[in-house]
This record gives C-alpha cells, structure tokens and sequence, in this order.
C-alpha cells in the first residue's frame, strides 16, 4: 500500500441545501468515494478554507470533529471528510498510507470551491496526513497548501511504546483485531502491509519549508511521549506547542485551543 502521484479529481454533485453544511461524495486519485462536508464561514466571504484530517477511527461526522469544525467555522470556511474505510467513505483505511490521497482530494475541492488559501489540520492519524501530504503536493497547483498544524501527531512508524499504541497495533495487524474495528469502530482496516513503507511523519517535514508548520501535543497524551513532537518539530522549520494538561487528538482539544490553532492557520504566512 503506498500513496502515488498527484492525480484527476471529481466530486458529485453537492448538496444545493442552504444555509449550513453542504455535503459531497469526492473520488480520490485511486478510485475511493469519500464522503465530505462543507461549511462556508460563519461571518460571510472570506479566501482561507480550512480542511480537517480527522484521527483513526474517527469520521466526519463524529461529535468531536464536528465540535472542532464548529470553532474553525468561526474563522474560516471549513471541510471535513472521512477517511477511507471510516464513515460512509468507500475503500478500506490503511492507517495513514493512501489517506494522502483522501486528503489531497479534499483540499482539490476547496479550491475547486474558489479558496485561494487552503490550510490544513490533522489529529493524530490524520497529523502524519497532513505532514506527508504537504510534503508530497508541495508543488502543486492544485494540491499544494498554504499553512499545515499537526495535532497529536506520530514521528515515527510502528512506535508501540504505550499500552494504547500496542492496543492500536493489534487492531490494525490480527485478524481478531480488525473484525474488532469493523464492529466495534465502524472502521475497515486493510489486510495487507505496506509496501513499501511510506515517508514517515518526521522525513516529511523538511520537505515542507517554506510552507508554515505548527506542532502541537499534549504534554499527557497516552499514546505518543512528547518525544514525538520534539522530533518534528526539531527535523525542519516549525512552531511548537505542547499544551499542559491536554491528551490524545481531537478528543482533547479544547475549544480554546482549537481556536488558536484556527487562528495561526488564518494568520500564517511563509517566511520573507
């Protein structure tokens, strides 16, 4: 399982249902229908979509992304998705392998939208997405973004350190484990490996530069030791913050955290 090149995107139709969210079915690169919502800014016009990387086994329309989605409303234009394998999306997840290619998709339809600045976010999961798919469609027209925060997000692969990131492990790699997905998360776990093995998180970043990049982490966060920030933000140009008291992803993101990050992604900009 690997993510490839950049390639041709569609959307359905999308819900003509105003005001509020406005929902779409997007057609990755490799064939997968993901499902995806929009929300234009609470406060009118604006230029800066933000586009949302939700954790594993989460969705877009689980309470904590649409909560975060809310607080982003406030700021941006804003679009969640869900990732293969997860939700109403087609597919089967691959735990953050071809998940570039759901992403890439969601940001191609902000543009295709009208937004000029398309900026990203991602929790957990959706973190090593966002920093790998900056990385990949640097250069790009239509895929490429303008400022990128990873939240809770992994250095390095295979990392089972803790006790909820051997839990992880198993899900995804034992039979037994992912039925477990399927039933238990509504997630669909792809059987097979990698192959080969994708950029890791902290090989990604300095491929970003000069795209602005924000790194923030829980200093109590159970599954990933703020060694694992420290790393990222250490391998390239980026801002850190470890937030006291905070834990895993979205799940511990408060509201007026989730604030700030919108409010750096509204306000970044490359270096001179």
């Amino acid at each position: 399982m690997n993510a490839g090149a950049e390639g041709r995107f569609h959307t359905s139709a999308v819900s003509s249902i105003t005001p509020g969210p406005r929902r779409a079915t997007l057609c990755t690169s490799d064939g997968v229908r993901i499902e995806a919502v929009y929300e234009p800014w609470v406060k009118g016009a604006c230029d800066t979509a933000i586009v949302v990387a939700h954790g594993f086994t989460g969705s877009a329309d689980r309470a904590a992304v649409r909560r975060a989605a809310g607080v982003f409303a406030q700021y941006a234009a804003v679009i969640t998705f869900s990732f293969r394998g997860h939700g109403k999306s087609g597919g089967r997840s691959t735990v953050g392998d071809r998940e570039v290619l759901d992403l890439a998709a969601a940001v191609e339809w902000a543009r295709s939208l009208g937004y000029e600045r398309v900026v990203t976010v991602g929790f957990s999961m959706g973190g090593s997405v966002v920093l790998r798919h900056a990385a990949t469609f640097r250069g790009s027209a239509r895929g490429r973004t303008e400022a990128v925060a990873a939240v809770s997000a992994p250095a390095r692969w295979y990392y089972r350190g803790t006790a909820p990131m051997r839990r992880v492990h198993w899900l995804v790699t034992r039979p037994a484990g992912r039925l477990v997905g399927r039933l238990g998360f509504a997630t669909r776990i792809h059987s097979e490996d990698w192959d080969p093995v994708p950029l890791s998180p902290v090989e990604a970043v300095p491929l970003i530069a000069p795209t602005p990049l924000l790194v923030v982490h829980g200093d109590r966060d159970p599954y990933f030791p703020v060694d694992h920030p420290r790393m990222l933000a250490a391998a390239g140009p980026a801002q850190l913050w470890l937030e006291p008291g905070m834990g895993h992803a979205e799940n511990a993101a408060g509201e007026e955290l989730l604030g700030r990050i919108a409010g750096w992604l509204t306000a970044a900009r490359p270096a001179a």
